[in-house]
């Protein structure tokens, strides 16, 4: 039970540090950079400013208020779902991949229902061929999917042990 509990702690902790860095960075950047020329930091990062009123990427962008709060409920209704399978998850692995996840789609909707759009800033580049711009919440969420997958592909002592007995 205490495991459990440190879980949870674990992932309600890392899921405000999400959305706490991921607010205090835009409330940082969004002002200096808004109408503002790229600021290059280094030979292979920038710091630009991009509304995205689209999903993942740029896709599906929305010119219309339907568009936004359907985009916008989607993704409070998935952050939701996914901060209760974290307080109900049993492994390291899972509950980080769910925190960090869930924040950047809450993070993520914030933006759009204050500002019709997400705010994305950071820009790394490489020979002339850019990444799309992106920021602190979407980090979360490609981290955290990237957690998820390690666990559900890693092996569990329970299948491994039953699909020996076969």
């Amino acid at each position: 039970m205490a495991d459990r509990r440190r879980l949870r702690v674990l992932g309600l902790v890392l899921f405000a540090a999400v959305l706490l860095a991921d607010r205090l960075s835009k409330e940082l950047l969004v002002p200096l950079l808004d109408g503002q020329d790229p600021i290059v930091v280094t030979g292979f990062f920038n710091l630009v400013m991009v509304w995205n009123r689209g999903v993942s990427f740029g896709l599906f962008q929305q010119g219309d208020d339907v568009g936004r709060y359907l985009l916008t409920g989607f993704a409070v209704v998935v952050g939701l779902v996914l901060v209760v399978w974290m307080l109900r998850s049993t492994t390291k692995l899972a509950v980080t991949g769910l925190a960090l996840v869930a924040a950047g789609a809450l993070g993520n909707a914030y933006d759009r229902m204050v500002f019709g759009a997400v705010a994305d800033f950071l820009d790394f580049h490489l020979s002339g061929y850019h990444f799309w711009a992106f920021n602190v919440a979407d980090s979360g969420i490609t981290f955290g999917v990237g957690l998820l997958l390690l666990d559900a592909f890693r092996a569990r002592p329970e299948f491994a042990a039953a699909s020996k007995e076969q």
